[in-house]
């Protein structure tokens, strides 16, 4: 909700797809008390992921985020294809998900060494940079860059942390072999010109 508010703020039309009712109404709430000219830029949809092409028109958006919630997703692949296929040629699919490749990191972290070990067994492992990118290939939204997320700092407040901390996350979720070990990978894709386009 925080990035839909953000971006309307800064101008932007936002179109919220959300299959959820609580979650729609807290969206809501949270538009409730925002200017008038802020509410305006907000569409919200009821629906999942899946059921884009219901929804929208091929190529209506220049910017598609798929953040937190692919993990929930049923079928990730046709999930991600129905958000490619709104996606304009030249446009940006942003998927922020699970890394599923350091997922015993966090809880060792924390000295949860039981959960660290359950980790190990964790049988879904197609949350991973190699999948992703051949799944996003796939639907024709080649990745384009990668970015770790939460490489050093455990879930948390990041209004509470500190410049030198938010620095060393930036850097570091850029940056190998630190990045590959992060909590969670941010994707982006980028919607190549389809034949005969």
């Amino acid at each position: 909700m925080e990035r839909t508010l953000k971006l309307a703020r800064e101008g932007h039309r936002v179109t919220v797809l959300e299959a959820d009712p609580a979650l729609r109404a807290l969206v809501r709430e949270a538009l409730g008390g925002e200017p008038r000219t802020v509410r305006e830029r907000v569409r919200l949809v009821a629906g999942g992921g899946q059921e884009t092409g219901g929804h929208f028109l091929p190529g209506a958006f220049d910017l598609v985020l798929c953040h937190d919630v692919l993990m929930e997703s049923h079928d990730p692949a046709s999930t991600l294809a129905g958000l490619a296929r709104v996606l304009a040629s030249g446009g940006l699919l942003s998927v922020l998900i699970r890394n599923d490749a350091a997922l015993a990191l966090q809880p060792a972290r924390a000295g949860d060494w039981d959960a660290a070990l359950a980790a190990f067994d964790f049988a879904e492992r197609s949350f991973r940079l190699q999948p992703m990118t051949s799944l996003l290939a796939g639907v024709g939204v080649p990745l384009r860059t990668w970015y770790g997320v939460q490489v050093f700092t455990p879930d948390g407040d990041r209004a509470a942390a500190v410049p030198r901390q938010l620095a060393a996350e930036e850097r570091a979720g850029r940056t190998d072999p630190y990045r590959g070990v992060a909590a969670y990978l941010h994707l982006c894709g980028v919607r190549g010109t389809p034949p005969g386009g």
